[in-house]
């Protein structure tokens, strides 16, 4: 889009009516500043201060008329900030995301920080890895950032999604080091049966009578094909309890994420499978137990 010029006066005069906004709606003050980086070359540290104010010109990518639009949709059908600027911030990335794929959270970015772990003084480091249910791609991004020797798979049945995805993985320079394939979790990986040094997934974990109640920031705009994990919230993550051993090779690692009191069940599910070892619960950066690993059985 053709960068609109304002000047620093009324940006300055926008940013302080937006904040407003946000305080009245009970949304942090600090999203209007996110915002405003995503649509200038304004820094954290101008806006802070506001000495952008005295500037003559800055150029935006939008008008400030076609700004104030956008951060309407913000305070009155809470769409999230992301998605008004059409990006968000994950790990060492910035990714294109749009209302097909869900925001990446911070928390996620630990999987990657869990794979390299459960790589060490192994050959996991080669070889294919898979993203199931890739979304925006984040996780793909993370994987092949971290293991330059692998070539990753990156699967999820919505064509939109993949669209981003690939966006994503173009804008990062990892077209080479990423496969993807339009499918349900390993249906379309039915060549790498066997061979598999990781699979990592961010499935739907929310249980359907749930979802009504969540914020209205992921009920209303984040989409139900990512988030619905049925009526326990586990119906996905059972399939790829099952379908896994199928296609990880001895030793191959196993990695999901789920929501706060899933974790003991879905290690449950690995031990009575009978096909994994090192089966791990591991807590996010808040303590809540957020991830379950294992290992396939030799």
């Amino acid at each position: 889009m053709r960068n609109q010029i304002t000047s620093g006066e009324a940006l300055w005069q926008w940013r302080q009516q937006a904040r407003r906004e946000a305080i009245a709606a009970a949304i942090a003050t600090s999203e209007v500043d996110w915002l405003l980086q995503a649509v200038s070359a304004l820094e954290p540290l101008q806006l802070k201060l506001e000495t952008f104010k005295t500037q003559p010109t800055i150029p935006l990518a939008y008008s400030l008329e076609q700004l104030t639009l956008r951060w309407q949709q913000r305070i009155n059908q809470r769409v999230p900030v992301q998605y008004l600027a059409g990006l968000a911030h994950w790990r060492s990335f910035t990714l294109a995301v749009s209302p097909a794929v869900l925001i990446p959270r911070p928390e996620t970015e630990l999987m990657i920080d869990l794979a390299i772990a459960a790589a060490q003084h192994t050959d996991l480091a080669h070889g294919d890895w898979a993203d199931l249910g890739t979304g925006s791609g984040a996780i793909a991004l993370g994987l092949a950032e971290v293991f330059p020797a692998a070539t990753v798979h990156a699967v999820d049945c919505s064509e939109a999604a993949l669209a981003i995805a690939r966006q994503n993985a173009q804008m990062a320079g990892f077209t080479n080091r990423i496969r993807f394939h339009s499918g349900s979790w390993f249906q379309p990986l039915t060549q790498l049966q066997g061979s598999l040094s990781g699979m990592v997934s961010n499935p739907p974990y929310i249980p359907t009578a749930i979802l009504p109640g969540l914020q209205p920031e992921v009920s209303r705009h984040e989409p139900h094909l990512a988030l619905d994990g049925g009526d326990d919230g586990l119906v996905c993550v059972r399939h790829l309890v099952a379908c896994a051993p199928t296609y990880l090779k001895n030793g191959g690692f196993w990695l999901v994420e789920l929501m706060a009191g899933q974790a003991i069940a879905v290690a449950g599910l690995l031990e009575t499978d009978g096909h994994y070892q090192a089966i791990q619960i591991h807590r996010d950066l808040a303590g809540i137990e957020r991830f379950v690993s294992a290992t396939r059985k030799p």
